[in-house]
C-alpha cells in the first residue's frame, strides 16, 4: 500500500480539523459567562451557593484551558498541512498511518515513536 499524497491528506483532514476548530471556538464563546469572576456578595447569595458558583467557574476555566490546548494542536496540524509535513512522524519521518490520523488528526508521531 502506498502512502497518500499531501493533497490527499489535506483533502481528508483539513475539513475535519477546521470543523473541530470552529466548534471549539464557538463553545469558548458560548461559555464565556461561566468563566467570569464570581460575585461574593453575601446579601445576594448564601455561602453554599457561592461555593457552588466558584466550583462551576473553576471547572469552566479548566475546560477552557483544555480547549485552548486542543486549538493549539489543531493550528499546528493545519500549519503542517500547509507546509506539506502533515502525516509524517516528527521523530523518524515515517508515515504516521491513516488509522492513527483518523483517531487524532493532530498526531505528530507514529505509534512506534509515541510509545
Amino acid at each position: 500500500m502506498t502512502d497518500p499524497t499531501d493533497a490527499e491528506l489535506a483533502a481528508r483532514y483539513r475539513p475535519r480539523l477546521e470543523a473541530e476548530r470552529d466548534t471549539l471556538v464557538a463553545a469558548s464563546q458560548d461559555t464565556a459567562d461561566a468563566r467570569k469572576p464570581v460575585e461574593l456578595d453575601q446579601s445576594q447569595q448564601g455561602r453554599l451557593s457561592r461555593q457552588d458558583a466558584l466550583q462551576s467557574q473553576a471547572m469552566a476555566a479548566a475546560i477552557e484551558t483544555r480547549r485552548h490546548g486542543r486549538l493549539r494542536a489543531i493550528a499546528a496540524a493545519l500549519a503542517r498541512i500547509d507546509a506539506g509535513d502533515f502525516g509524517w512522524c516528527e521523530d523518524c519521518g515515517d508515515f504516521i498511518g491513516q488509522p492513527r490520523l483518523d483517531v487524532d488528526p493532530c498526531a505528530m508521531r507514529c505509534v512506534s515513536c509515541a510509545s
